[in-house]
């Protein structure tokens, strides 16, 4: 007679309930990948199963619940709601008045995991408030609704630090999803800074023209007034860079990647507009202000400025980066998928030059299987890239 798994010795053993306790780190798509595995076991034993997962975060994990009950036929008996903690009662000898809470569709998966995520960091590290940098663009208007919904408008301030080459349109959206939240809100313009800045380095830089080094400045005289205000009022800095930023290095060391935890760190760009509207249509008002979503993105740190001057169209970018990054494509592959191996070579090459900048940022929300740091880790120095 040949070895017995598990579900032999449990089913001839006598058992009736195999209960499993788990703390099951949430992704996009695996509570239906955890029901399969569960299901599955539960046929094989021909014994029910229970699943009690938690419910939290910790760091950048989320644990997203979804305890189930399952009959010895693999069928879903009860299904706990996600993201929430619950008591889930199941009477097996009467199943049928059991509960089977729906599962949510990825997007709405996606704002309660950045929801509970933050929600937790915030408490168990004793902070009282957060402060949230709003540009007038679409991730820091995400980023202040989300913080809202997590924390209330009461603990979110929102400081607007608009320079020469900021709009009169983003610095009046900036001061419109404040007062949309109900949250505390101050602008403090950086023009002195600049100016005081331009004067120490003039000589320095005498006969350069202006580049990328005076770009990065105003990001980072941003990012040194938001820690001060982080500093003196104990407000836990939320960054609001995304993922297809932080995967080609288009974000600031020092500047706008500074703080204390980056939330939308794994939502890439098109899902940071999938959310806005998502986010509109579930508050069944402007949270996020329409002029705000149908705006070109743009860092406003030079006359004219748009974010397709120094990268892909977003959509097209975010495709390639989820080949790459999530599903680890290498480059001929992603070539022999039909992409543009012009726009591989360029992405690749971004991806691979920016790891230094996301060892140094922030922890944020894990939403997918590859995040960035204990998901995917690469060397910074690789003499093989040439």
């Amino acid at each position: 007679m040949g070895s017995r798994t598990a579900d032999d010795r449990a089913r001839l053993g006598g058992a009736e309930l195999i209960v499993n306790l788990s703390a099951s780190p949430f992704h996009l798509g695996r509570a239906t990948e955890r029901e399969a595995i569960f299901s599955a076991r539960a046929r094989e034993s021909g014994v029910r199963v229970a699943l009690c997962n938690t419910v939290g975060g910790q760091d950048e994990l989320v644990f997203d619940g979804h305890s189930l009950v399952i009959e010895s036929d693999g069928t879903v008996l009860a299904r706990a709601p996600g993201f929430e903690e619950t008591l889930l009662v199941v009477d097996l000898e009467h199943p049928e008045a059991a509960t089977v809470a729906p599962l949510d569709d990825d997007l709405e998966q996606m704002r309660r995991a950045l929801v509970l995520g933050l929600r937790d960091y915030v408490r168990k590290n004793g902070f009282d408030a957060v402060l949230v940098s709003v540009s007038g663009g679409v991730d820091s208007a995400v980023t202040a609704v989300l913080t809202v919904e997590a924390l209330g408008p009461e603990r979110v301030h929102c400081v607007s630090m608009p320079s020469r080459y900021s709009s009169a349109e983003t610095r009046a959206d900036a001061g419109r999803v404040a007062e949309n939240l109900g949250c505390d809100f101050r602008e403090l313009p950086i023009e002195p800074v600049m100016d005081a800045y331009g004067g120490i380095l003039a000589e320095s830089f005498a006969g350069r023209e202006p580049d990328l080094a005076e770009e990065n400045l105003q990001a980072r005289i941003r990012g040194t007034l938001a820690m001060a205000l982080s500093n003196k009022f104990g407000w836990l800095l939320v960054a609001s860079g995304n993922k297809s930023e932080l995967s080609v290095g288009y974000a600031t060391l020092y500047g706008d990647m500074a703080g204390g935890f980056a939330l939308l760190r794994d939502v890439f760009k098109t899902d940071v507009f999938r959310l806005a509207r998502h986010l509109n249509e579930r508050a069944g008002r402007e949270l996020v202000p329409q002029s705000t979503i149908e705006r070109a993105p743009s860092a406003e740190l030079r006359e004219g400025q748009l974010d397709e001057d120094s990268l892909p169209p977003y959509p097209e970018l975010d495709r390639v980066l989820e080949a790459y990054v999530e599903e680890d494509r290498s480059v001929d592959e992603l070539n022999a998928d039909g992409f543009d191996p012009d726009l591989v070579a360029r992405t690749v090459a971004l991806v691979d030059r920016a790891e230094y900048k996301r060892r140094q940022a922030p922890p944020g929300v894990r939403l997918r299987p590859k995040a960035f740091g204990r998901d995917r880790r690469t060397p910074i120095t690789n003499r093989w890239r040439g």
